[in-house]
């Protein structure tokens, strides 16, 4: 059973607060002595509370002045160097927690329109985003090519290792490809190729053998490109 979250407020109940106070006294009296005993450390604790007369020392008086003096003896920067009080521990929690929930926001927005490009895949329309969505998909597309191209071009660079073959540098074969994709075209438009040519010229310039139009359209998107510039977004830096 799982224990219950305590409210971090003052407790207003007097039996319950003087309650809590011994408990949590108790508690914090043995953690300092577990502290020091495991990991060899000079320390002390010092409470002062309404219902006690006189305020609980741990170990000792003597220890406490020891410890106390110890610290004393330390340059004023030292000392200060990892001091908090409650405002500076409480400001500290509320940035670490702010700073979660941008990531934890930019995370869901990122799977939101993770999931709208998908549905786009399978035929959802376009129609009725907003220029927000728009672009975030497009610079979501943008980084998905890249990775892409990125996997296809490791993977040739191995295949090449492997078959004792130098492989090209990726920005020499992406002027390459660009050149044969504008010559295509420009065939194409003439009418100088034959769409039952499509296989055979433009598919073996490329090397893939199944060639067609899907294949040059896809290669327009080259990891090399600039694209993700046209993506300008705040929220996908």
């Amino acid at each position: 059973m799982t224990r219950k979250k305590v409210k971090l407020a003052f407790i207003t109940n007097d039996s319950a607060r003087k309650a809590t106070f011994k408990k949590r006294k108790k508690g914090l009296m043995k953690k300092v002595s577990e502290l020091s005993t495991l990991c060899g450390i000079d320390a002390c604790a010092i409470v002062y509370g309404p219902y006690d007369s006189h305020p609980e020392v741990w170990p000792d008086s003597r220890g406490a002045h020891r410890v106390l003096a110890q610290f004393k003896r330390m340059p004023e920067m030292e000392q200060s160097k990892k001091m908090v009080n409650q405002e500076s521990f409480i400001r500290h929690r509320i940035t670490k927690a702010a700073d979660q929930l941008k990531k934890l926001h930019k995370d869901n927005r990122e799977k939101e329109i993770t999931h709208l490009m998908y549905q786009c895949l399978t035929g959802k329309e376009l129609q009725g985003l907003g220029v927000a969505e728009l672009n975030d998909m497009g610079w979501l597309v943008d980084q998905n090519l890249k990775e892409i191209y990125k996997r296809i071009e490791g993977l040739k660079k191995a295949a090449g290792e492997r078959d004792g073959v130098e492989e090209k540098p990726v920005a020499d074969g992406s002027m390459q490809r660009a050149a044969v994709q504008q010559q295509w075209l420009t065939d194409q438009w003439m009418g100088n190729i034959n769409p039952s040519d499509n296989q055979q010229g433009v598919g073996g310039s490329f090397g893939h053998g199944s060639g067609g139009w899907d294949e040059i359209n896809m290669q327009f998107n080259d990891g090399s490109n600039h694209a993700a510039a046209m993506w300008a977004n705040g929220f996908f830096p």
